[in-house]
């Protein structure tokens, strides 16, 4: 079913003028529809992508029983509550079920509004009021409100990241193909990962040697990533560069890069060159073949075998390369668990720009497939040997 949908403009500049646009306003709901929890789920996807071009948040709203198997008079409840919501919307506004028969979902949108808790507890008075206005009392105490703006404020340093997936409801694993398929995938990284860190085990011992031998610090180098959903995790590697270096100019290299302003930077065997700092003064000779050939990565299949990362996916960032991501970016870390290699690796990573690197992430996130990975992990020795690391 198609949902009318208008461009009227309907902000204001406080979240009582907006909630009075939303509840005052006589709509008909003849020509409007609550959603299947499919066709509201894909509606959700698409209102993230039209936010991440307008800059203009939406808002969701669910309302359920706070039960996992409602009961049929639950069921009934919140039906009459959907179609009230359906009357005393905006057409620019979308109800649907979140979960069938069980929690029910409106997203306001279009929202031009800066003070996101002033919006919050103005809609959330408003909304119990005029629920209370067609319930019973036992009705009303039953029902559980919430509420997620998107975008969310997402800082990594104070570890303020989505904590659930509930914006992302369209990225769940739900038909029984697609769960056996992750199960695969989790099956190939464990097993994987063990008989890696069993077949390079010497190798593990010799890098860790020559480390100790060369260089003062420690042989890993321990850094906090950005996983899935902006989960971080101690990422693991062979340290590779001196110890106590100030990492300010990669810092501002990188955020050149993800801005789409950085040079290239010349490279031994590539006459374009490539998007990366080279002859870094910070980095050992022993480091410098380790980079060259990979073998500072070895370390990261614990991360694997961990559940921290997957064999194939996206690289994982550090968090002030998220702080200057755009919007769009945020999806490279919503839609893949991280990984060791992956589509972006090889095609020629660092010879590609940031946004084609985050859209290869991407093309790789809505197709992978178990047989997918396993066609990146063939092809990956030969990019680490033709130099694409």
């Amino acid at each position: 079913m198609n949902v009318r949908r208008h461009n009227h403009n309907n902000g204001h500049s406080n979240g009582t003028g907006v909630l009075k646009s939303v509840f005052e306003q006589e709509t008909p709901a003849d020509n409007r529809y609550v959603l299947s929890e499919e066709s509201f789920r894909r509606t959700i996807s698409i209102e993230r992508k039209r936010t991440e071009r307008s800059r203009k948040p939406f808002l969701l709203m669910l309302l359920d029983m706070g039960r996992e198997f409602p009961t049929q008079n639950d069921q009934k409840i919140l039906k009459e509550i959907a179609l009230m919501l359906v009357a005393n919307t905006r057409e620019t506004d979308v109800v649907g079920w979140y979960r069938k028969n069980a929690e029910i979902g409106v997203m306001f949108t279009e929202l031009s509004i800066e003070d996101r808790k002033a919006v919050l507890s103005t809609m959330l008075n408003r909304i119990s009021a005029n629920l209370a206005e067609h319930l019973t009392l036992e009705q009303f105490n039953q029902i559980s409100i919430s509420f997620h703006m998107f975008p969310e404020e997402w800082d990594c340093e104070t570890e303020q990241r989505p904590s659930n997936p509930t914006l992302y409801p369209d990225l769940e694993t739900r038909d029984d193909a697609r769960r056996f398929a992750r199960t695969v995938k989790r099956m190939m990284d464990v097993i994987g990962s063990v008989l890696a860190l069993l077949i390079f085990s010497p190798l593990f011992l010799a890098i860790a040697a020559a480390i100790k031998l060369t260089s003062k610090g420690p042989i890993f180098y321990r850094q906090q990533r950005v996983g899935q959903y902006g989960q971080p995790f101690e990422f693991l590697k062979f340290r590779s560069m001196v110890t106590g270096n100030d990492a300010s100019s990669h810092r501002e290299y990188v955020r050149k890069l993800i801005a789409g302003t950085a040079d290239r930077k010349p490279s031994e065997g590539d006459a374009q060159g490539v998007y990366k700092l080279t002859n870094d003064p910070r980095i050992t000779p022993l480091g410098t073949f380790l980079r060259r050939s990979s073998l500072d990565e070895l370390p990261q299949f614990l991360n694997v075998l961990r559940g921290d990362m997957s064999l194939v996916g996206p690289r994982p960032p550090i968090s002030y390369e998220v702080e200057a991501y755009a919007l769009w970016h945020r999806r490279r870390l919503l839609e893949a668990k991280p990984g060791i290699t992956g589509l972006w690796q090889v095609n020629g990573r660092n010879r590609v720009e940031f946004d084609e690197m985050v859209r290869l992430d991407l093309i790789y996130a809505k197709n992978w497939s178990p047989w997918m990975d396993m066609k990146i992990l063939l092809r990956t020795p030969r990019a680490v040997v033709q130099g694409a690391y």
